[in-house]
């Protein structure tokens, strides 16, 4: 697969120490916290299922063992970053050995989601020729938990830029080549996209649904109601 085509893995990021969720991950990582009675991993592992077969990867940190123990015998590949926390930028540069060559899609595991499936409208929206990466993203008022401003506007093209508006829903389909040029062990996303920005190839499609961040304890009943009145993605 090249840079070029539609992106055949999938990086789930679940590394997190999960500090603001207090006593629910002390002896667990946060995609084990529950949500409608599932794990977080679980509603993440889900959303990739209208792009099977899909490599799939997940990386590990906090809590590791546990996080390992429920994805044992899954048709999942497993990044461990046990040694070295290195947030989302590091940490897709080291699992890129295991998602192959091309563009991925990246997915934050802490989120749950109503309305159309996030993954299949990214593929929908991807087009090669004109993006390095392209973000799923929110309205604000369609951003339940989500305490920001917002982190991009968007133009009449798609294109983004730095601002307050539209949420970042921690879904994407990215060219990471990028990452290879850049100093630091464990750093942001944000590094790659600014470069890509500059480029004129980091563009956005809103999602016609909503999320919920499940950053924190008070996330999960938010989260639970929405699931409560919408049909599965």
């Amino acid at each position: 697969m090249t840079t070029q085509g539609t992106p055949s893995a999938i990086m789930i990021f679940a590394a997190g120490l999960g500090r603001r969720m207090g006593p629910l991950t002390a002896h667990r990582p946060k995609p084990m916290v529950e949500v409608g009675g599932r794990p977080l991993i679980d509603h993440a592992l889900d959303l990739t299922a209208p792009l099977m077969p899909l490599r799939r990867v997940v990386n590990l940190h906090h809590r590791g063992e546990v996080l390992r123990e429920h994805l044992q015998g899954r048709d999942v590949i497993l990044s461990d970053e046990t040694d070295k926390l290195l947030e989302t930028g590091g940490g897709l540069r080291k699992a890129r050995p295991l998602l192959g060559p091309g563009p991925v899609y990246t997915l934050n595991s802490d989120a749950i989601w109503s309305g159309p499936n996030p993954l299949t409208a990214l593929r929908r929206a991807w087009d090669p020729s004109r993006m390095e990466a392209l973000l799923l993203l929110l309205p604000r008022e369609n951003a339940l938990g989500h305490t920001g401003q917002g982190d991009f506007l968007v133009d009449a093209d798609g294109r983004l830029s730095r601002g307050p508006g539209h949420v970042y829903s921690g879904a994407q389909i990215i060219v990471p080549d990028g990452l290879d040029a850049i100093p630091e062990d464990a750093f942001s996303l944000n590094l790659l996209w600014n470069e890509i920005a500059a480029r004129g190839r980091l563009f956005g499609v809103v999602h016609d649904g909503r999320w919920c961040d499940v950053g924190r304890p008070d996330c999960i009943p938010l989260a639970e109601e929405m699931l409560q009145g919408t049909h599965a993605v």
